[in-house]
């Protein structure tokens, strides 16, 4: 079972964009309780990227550190998850988890133009239309402007539609300079300690250590953002090799699914007819992207034979 879903696609696709989809309730809850959002970023870098070490060892394997790994650990650091999740924390106090999830969805059609313009792994033409679908949905949900009854200002929209330009360039990084023979696991590791070292940077320099004290309110919360952020990231780096940057961009389109419906059943949110139109038209273009991605994959084990 474990082998079936380590090379499958959609089975990466679907645990690594649900366990994504949780960070969007874990992180209103901590927000709401007072947590700074460049703390509770910390958090996830820190607390994923050291779980994993540990994994990493218990295993019996190392670091490698070369200077080709540590650019590639800090770049994606920076363009990856520390921006990004720093944007996100401060959006969704004013989005709602599941309007500012919903802004992952555009994550794959802006890492598709980055891969066209940079000629790297591109979708067949049935790729193309699913993205397409699934960017229609996306717009229809942006129109809506968060909660219903309660419709945010353009500038907090602005800096929710800042994330997936930021993921996009990600994950066209991630592909073209993935050091050779370096797993996912320590890739995941190194990048996500580098993000801690950043934010922790920024943390001390804007605020000092006071700024973590309101996680002594939230410790269950915190446990299981680590847990989750850990088991996403060990997921997150496979996906990357088996499907390639566009495909790994749709987990966005299932983190936002999960982060609409835990809003709207876990945190009280309530969104717009609107809303919900456009994430079931989502949901159609990942189906059309799969099926589009299987296509591939045949064509590419059946050129060797």
């Amino acid at each position: 079972m474990k082998k079936l879903l380590w090379d499958s696609a959609l089975g990466l696709l679907l645990v690594t964009g649900g366990l994504l989809g949780m960070t969007l309730p874990f992180g209103k809850l901590a927000t709401t309780a007072g947590v700074p959002a460049m703390v509770w970023a910390f958090v996830i870098s820190f607390g994923a990227g050291g779980v994993l070490l540990v994994a990493l060892l218990l295993l019996g394997q190392r670091i490698r550190l070369t200077a080709r790994k540590l650019r590639y650990f800090f770049v994606t650091a920076a363009v990856s998850y520390a921006f990004p999740n720093l944007l996100m924390f401060s959006a969704i106090p004013h989005l709602g988890a599941g309007y500012t999830g919903i802004m992952f969805t555009l994550s794959p059609v802006i890492t598709l133009v980055f891969s066209i313009l940079l000629g790297v792994r591109r979708p067949n033409l049935l790729g193309v239309v699913g993205i397409a679908v699934g960017f229609i949905g996306a717009v229809m949900v942006a129109l809506t402007r968060g909660e219903a009854g309660q419709p945010a200002d353009y500038f907090w929209v602005a800096i929710g539609l800042l994330i997936p330009v930021s993921l996009a360039a990600g994950n066209i990084y991630r592909t073209v300079d993935w050091p050779e023979s370096t797993g996912p696991i320590e890739l995941a590791v190194g990048s996500h300690l580098a993000a801690a070292t950043l934010l922790l940077i920024g943390i001390l320099t804007l605020f000092g250590w006071q700024a973590f004290a309101p996680l002594g309110g939230v410790p269950l919360v915190a446990a299981g953002q680590v847990a989750s952020a850990s088991a996403m990231f060990a997921f997150f780096f496979r996906l990357q090799a088996v499907g390639g940057p566009v495909y790994l961009s749709q987990i966005g389109y299932v983190a936002a699914a999960v982060g609409l419906f835990a809003g709207t059943i876990f945190l009280g949110e309530h969104y717009q007819l609107l809303t919900w139109l456009g994430a079931a038209i989502i949901t159609a273009g990942v189906f059309i992207t799969t099926k589009a991605q299987n296509q591939t994959s045949a064509r590419a084990q059946a050129q060797p034979a």
